[in-house]
């Protein structure tokens, strides 16, 4: 893995920095508030309208986070939603130590926080193309995807286990310290001033960030064809039913970490994904393979069968999503960053959610395996089916490409002057 970005930018090394410390204390919150609302109320519909009461908001603020990011200070919008989210889990914490803890105020500040956490994401992502040099825009997505991967392998069994021994307010309580220790590192980040001449956030200024995409096909090739991949082959909801139908629920567990475990592998072994300069077809590639994994899982007759395929399959997504942040930060002008990543947000949280419903309606039809495959095969089909119709994201080429060409003279200027 190219660690280049950590050694050469003070900045990136506290993004980074920040970004663990804050993934651990989140995930103990993403495990406590569930586990909570199970104790409190025991209705699994409870518990599912958790996801349903974040989903609005995170939808709405992501895209006027979008349009913020490029009207205000991004730094100041991150250093301020980061107090917001602390604020929030503090409230969580106190409502925990009530003697009767209140069942609304988990509804009310899982919602706050999921838009909290839109309105920082566009800022943290158009940040980075700022702090790290533009021929170092790749290793930067990999290390970012190392952390994540690495996270969501350690932290949810950690915070499982807290959560468990010491209680949900102590869990709560270390989230809140998390927070203020990266909001030390965030204070730290000396990221440059926005341009004097940014638009005023409006909805106006979001209807351009939208024309915008959808006058350039390669950056539509990058949200279409990932929302095509976990719309068809995104199938987390049948993992219960196929460990039971393996006769090993104990395995479900390995179902859902398989996808982070192969994605980790695939950001450690990384360094290569630098001497690619086709990412529209890497991320064609990538899919394809997502794809048939996902479609291979379904007739392995085992749990290490169906678990190598879905790891296959995860690190097929990380190589589509480092590429796809490659093309996002190397061609976008700045003044777009932050309302393009507010469109980047929506793809990539839409598809799964879309994805797991699509698996669910499929398997009351033929079963989780003719889900599993039939949705996996569709995806080959629809990734195929995109490519041929968008040859410009198709034949992207980040040496010849008049956006990267421009954005790389650019960022060249500004470092000489």
């Amino acid at each position: 893995m190219d660690l280049s970005p950590l050694r050469d930018s003070r900045d990136f090394r506290l993004l980074f920095g920040s970004g663990v410390v804050t993934m651990f204390g989140t995930f103990l919150t993403l495990v406590a508030v569930p586990l909570q609302m199970k104790e409190l109320t025991g209705s699994y519909l409870a518990v599912g309208l958790v996801s349903a009461a974040e989903f609005v908001p995170m939808v709405l603020c992501g895209l006027w986070g979008g349009a913020i990011a490029d009207a205000l200070d991004r730094r100041k919008i991150i250093l301020y939603t980061e107090i917001g989210l602390c604020l929030t889990v503090l409230i969580l914490m106190i409502n925990a130590m009530l003697p009767e803890p209140q069942v609304w105020v988990l509804y009310v500040v899982g919602a706050l926080s999921a838009g909290l956490g839109s309105l920082q994401r566009p800022s943290l992502e158009s940040l980075m193309p700022r702090v790290v040099r533009h021929d170092q825009l790749t290793a930067a997505a990999a290390l970012s995807s190392f952390r994540w991967n690495l996270g969501a392998i350690v932290a949810p069994g950690l915070s499982g286990l807290i959560a468990a021994w010491y209680g949900v307010a102590a869990a709560y309580g270390i989230n809140v310290a998390t927070f203020l220790i990266s909001l030390g590192l965030l204070w730290m980040v000396k990221a440059p001033p926005r341009s004097e001449d940014a638009p005023a956030a409006s909805i106006r200024a979001l209807v351009d960030g939208v024309r915008y995409a959808v006058g350039r096909p390669d950056l539509m090739g990058t949200y279409l064809v990932d929302i095509a991949a976990m719309v068809f082959a995104f199938s987390t909801a049948l993992y219960p039913f196929l460990a039971d139908e393996l006769g090993v629920p104990e395995a479900l567990g390995l179902f859902y970490s398989a996808s982070a475990v192969g994605s980790l592998i695939a950001s450690v072994t990384s360094g290569w994904t630098n001497h690619i300069h086709r990412h529209g077809l890497g991320v064609i590639i990538s899919a394809i393979v997502w794809g048939a994994a996902v479609a291979l899982a379904s007739v392995m007759p085992n749990v290490w069968g169906i678990f190598a395929c879905l790891a296959l399959a995860g690190a097929a997504d990380m190589v589509s999503g480092v590429f796809r942040a490659t093309v996002w930060n190397q061609t976008i002008p700045d003044e777009f960053r932050g309302r393009l990543a507010g469109i980047e947000l929506l793809s990539y949280t839409s598809g799964p959610m879309i994805g797991n419903a699509r698996a669910g309606l499929m398997a009351n039809f033929g079963g989780s395996r003719f889900s599993l495959g039939a949705g996996g095969l569709l995806c080959v089909g629809a990734v195929v089916a995109m490519a041929a119709l968008l040859p410009k994201f198709r034949n992207y080429d980040a040496r010849t490409d008049e956006h990267a060409i421009r954005e790389r003279t650019r960022r060249e200027e500004l470092a000489q002057a």
